[in-house]
């Protein structure tokens, strides 16, 4: 793919700097996407077990494409689905650790970290291992080298219905996550262009974000 994988242009300076807050949300949709399409239209589904920046790739448009299929498994009815540990720290979801079961809520915590580390610009671990105060103020998870100043309603709501999303996406309740086929539709929804409410972007909480409801 012309732009190469999603990870090493968020470690460039100069090539996050290109990648602006409606390219960022534009590119969690197309993941959000492909991984319903492997979920939900696929028969049998398809988890992949390995979503990582690193295995997002771009075209010359920044369309997002997810690659490397090595790890992933098929969901057949007549199949236990257990399975070794397979795929990358940071990224897998908590209850592999211990359960080594594989299942399309794997996935959905992977996207959750992929979707937080487009927004945050960085590995967001920081936030995940530390947990997240309901007093942090939402634009401090935000990537500091992409400016807010000049962000329409519009665009705010996206990427503050981005980081809604993402953090239901990482509970660490694996049935209290939504399903891919559900965050596709939250990522589409009308909602999101009052997702701020009646709070400034420069003023709304983590709690305050929590209240709001997908």
């Amino acid at each position: 793919m012309e732009r190469g994988s999603l990870g090493a242009i968020l470690r460039s300076e100069e090539e996050a700097m290109e990648l602006d807050w409606i390219k960022r949300v534009n590119i969690i949709r197309d993941i959000a996407e492909a991984l319903s399409y492997l979920h939900h239209d696929c028969a049998p589904p398809i988890v992949h077990r390995d979503i990582t920046t690193n295995n997002i790739l771009l075209d010359e448009e920044y369309n997002a494409r997810v690659s490397d299929f090595g790890i992933s498994k098929l969901l057949k009815p007549d199949s236990s689905h257990w399975s070794m540990l397979a795929g990358t720290y940071g990224y897998m979801a908590p209850e592999l650790a211990y359960m080594m079961r594989v299942t399309k809520r794997c996935d959905v915590y992977s996207f959750g970290v992929v979707a937080l580390e487009v927004i945050h610009g960085a590995h967001p671990g920081d936030l995940i291992n530390n947990g997240l105060s309901m007093s942090m103020l939402v634009k401090d998870i935000l990537d500091q080298r992409l400016s807010i100043f000049h962000l329409n309603d519009r665009v705010a709501n996206q990427v503050v219905a981005v980081i809604l999303i993402a953090m239901k996406c990482i509970n660490t309740d694996p049935q209290s996550r939504p399903t891919m086929q559900r965050v596709t539709q939250a990522l589409s929804s009308s909602k999101l262009r009052t997702m701020t409410g009646s709070h400034s972007l420069y003023a709304l909480t983590v709690g305050n974000l929590m209240d709001i409801q997908i």
